[in-house]
């Protein structure tokens, strides 16, 4: 008789120290929801210039186990982000809000070895190792990372007028008065 095995399914909790440690080498799989907050991601909060009260990602994670080609199980993980975050324009310096929604599929393997084998050709999986004491915060807070535009700025056209942007005690221009120096 063949069966299929049924493994386990292991609801992840949001806690942010539960997600720090996270056993992906147990034959188990993994469905976890929840929102992290900007403070929660410290290295993205320096990318940033102000925060929003909703400022922050909600995610979402799914785990399966597939059988490759030879029949050989294989753990994969889909990650999926939502949310927002105020990055500064780099055409007119002021705060613009980026909408964020993204989604990656990796592949557990069980050593570095086997990630730096793994074919770069192959774009629709990511190899990862697979730890007992896995970091998936860390991992969420790496794709946030590396979703965002290498340049920010606003859509054509949608960038504040810098004289918008001064007071009515500002000078217009501070190199005006240098126009006179010249007579």
């Amino acid at each position: 008789m063949n069966r299929k095995q049924v493994l386990p399914e292991v609801k992840l909790s949001a806690n942010l120290s539960a997600l720090r440690a996270v056993d992906f080498c147990a034959a188990q799989t993994y469905l976890g929801t929840g929102f992290l907050p900007l403070k929660a991601l410290p290295r993205l909060d320096l990318e940033l210039t102000n925060c929003g009260p909703d400022d922050g990602f909600e995610w979402h994670i799914q785990t399966q186990f597939t059988a490759d080609a030879s029949g050989k199980p294989e753990q994969t993980l889909l990650l999926k982000l939502k949310g927002q975050v105020h990055l500064p324009c780099q055409r007119c310096l002021q705060a613009f809000l980026f909408p964020f929604n993204e989604q990656a599929l990796f592949l557990f393997v069980p050593n570095e070895a086997a990630a730096d084998a793994y074919p770069i050709e192959d774009d629709r999986l990511e190899p990862l190792v697979a730890s007992q004491h896995f970091d998936l915060l860390g991992l969420i807070e790496d794709e946030i990372l590396l979703s965002l535009p290498l340049v920010p700025k606003h859509p054509e056209g949608h960038c504040v007028p810098s004289n918008l942007l001064r007071g009515p005690d500002e000078p217009e221009n501070p190199f005006k008065v240098l126009k006179n120096i010249k007579k």
